[in-house]
């Protein structure tokens, strides 16, 4: 059986594996990555799924404005462990994300992802079209939804990360620095 639950900060290092499993490649390169960067996820929108005691999945959203003073959602990455895909755990994961959004108060996500998959759950190009990311990117992938009716009518400008930074934590004895989840 697979539990959906908040994800905990023993989390990170089975996350990052699986994110190195399902995005191979330089996946921190890519422009979503810079507005996640040194952020903490929206407070109880960051999910982890596990099996076992093994993390099978993840998905995290993050605060981001959306256009001049308009907050909303980023969301990403969604991964699953690659022996399970294809059996419906990212659609419960993406269910479970929009459904605690939107009991949050929250009024739109926005994603870069495969339309024909997003579309299920809501998203739209259109919804995006006025907006861009900070950097490059591929505007048939970034599409929004919206929680509330109207949250992104008229959105114009580049995404900018808001929300809090992800604090700095000084390893014991080595005076060293570690990112603390």
């Amino acid at each position: 059986m697979i539990e959906i639950r908040t994800e905990f900060p023993h989390d990170v290092p089975a996350r990052e594996r699986l994110l190195d499993a399902c995005f191979p490649g330089n996946r921190r390169a890519k422009t979503s990555e810079r507005l996640r960067e040194g952020r903490l996820p929206a407070r109880g929108l960051a999910f982890a799924a596990s099996r076992g005691g093994r993390l099978v999945g993840t998905l995290r959203l993050w605060h981001v404005e959306a256009g001049e003073g308009r907050p909303a959602l980023l969301l990403g990455p969604l991964a699953v462990d690659p022996a399970i895909q294809g059996q419906g755990l990212g659609s419960v994961l993406m269910q479970a994300a929009i459904g605690r959004a939107e009991a949050l108060g929250h009024g739109a996500i926005l994603l870069m992802g495969d339309a024909p998959y997003y579309a299920r759950f809501g998203f739209r190009g259109d919804l995006a079209a006025g907006l861009a990311m900070p950097g490059p990117f591929e505007r048939d992938r970034f599409l929004g939804l919206e929680l509330r009716a109207g949250a992104l009518a008229g959105a114009e400008g580049v995404l900018r990360a808001t929300g809090l930074p992800e604090p700095l934590v000084a390893a014991a004895g080595a005076g060293a620095r570690r990112r603390a989840a």
